[in-house]
């Protein structure tokens, strides 16, 4: 049976997620019948227990990061839809070469459709989530600046004392500091999925002299997909 001990050191250990914030501990590891890591249970800060997959968890030393599922998801989907589609376009690159048979390229190009049509669904779910995140978000930034404008007039007219306000204030700071940079990386995240779904809209209408193609590592025999230059605020399936 393989396994890696070394993230058997992890139990006990605290989880905070990408932004510092504390998620909870490793108070478990599931594996399979072949020894690999499947998930890990989490003891939340709540007291309440979550069990999460592995690909979720970063394990750096002594270090476990939760990472954002959202942002996780959203890269499957930006990798996933522009591949799918070169591999269709080369599907019928080669058809109109005559190297394949129309009947398999029918099925072929049946099936490359199926999942683009499931994956930008499941995009277009996971951006609605996103914008839902943004705007908690907007709350959450909100209540932090109220609490930092009442803090500053309670310390003002002298009833806070230097040290206490002090320390209110770095934890203030930090939370904000926190809290607008995972707003950035939803209105990252947001955009990118927006550029992905509306370049799939206009391919879908033959808007083709509308894009800008973008280079990734894909083979280069494979046509290029569809991306729209979107310019915006800064703000799930299977194969």
């Amino acid at each position: 049976m393989s396994t890696n001990p070394n993230l058997f050191l992890s139990i006990g250990k605290p989880v905070k997620d990408e932004y510092g914030r504390s998620v909870g501990r490793i108070v478990s590891f599931a594996l399979t019948p072949s020894g690999k890591f499947d998930s890990a249970y989490i003891e939340l800060s709540d007291g309440k227990f979550q069990k999460q997959p592995m690909e979720h968890l970063t394990f750096n030393g002594a270090e476990v990061t939760f990472n954002s599922k959202i942002r996780t998801q959203a890269n499957v989907f930006c990798d996933q839809i522009p591949f799918i589609w070169r591999k269709d376009q080369a599907l019928k690159d080669l058809s109109e070469k005559k190297k394949i048979a129309p009947d398999l390229y029918n099925e072929l190009h049946t099936n490359f459709d199926g999942v683009l049509k499931q994956l930008r669904k499941d995009a277009q779910t996971l951006q609605d989530e996103v914008v839902t995140e943004i705007a908690r978000c907007n709350e959450e930034i909100k209540a932090l600046n109220y609490a930092l404008v009442h803090l500053e007039l309670e310390h003002e007219v002298g009833k806070i004392a230097e040290e206490s306000y002090k320390s209110a204030f770095a934890l203030l700071q930090e939370s904000l500091k926190r809290s607008n940079t995972e707003k950035t990386d939803m209105e990252l995240t947001k955009t990118r999925l927006s550029n992905i779904l509306l370049g799939d809209s206009i391919d879908a209408l033959q808007k083709s002299k509308v894009y800008a193609t973008v280079a990734t590592n894909m083979p280069s025999d494979l046509p290029e997909p569809p991306v729209v230059v979107y310019v915006k605020e800064i703000g799930k399936a299977g194969i």
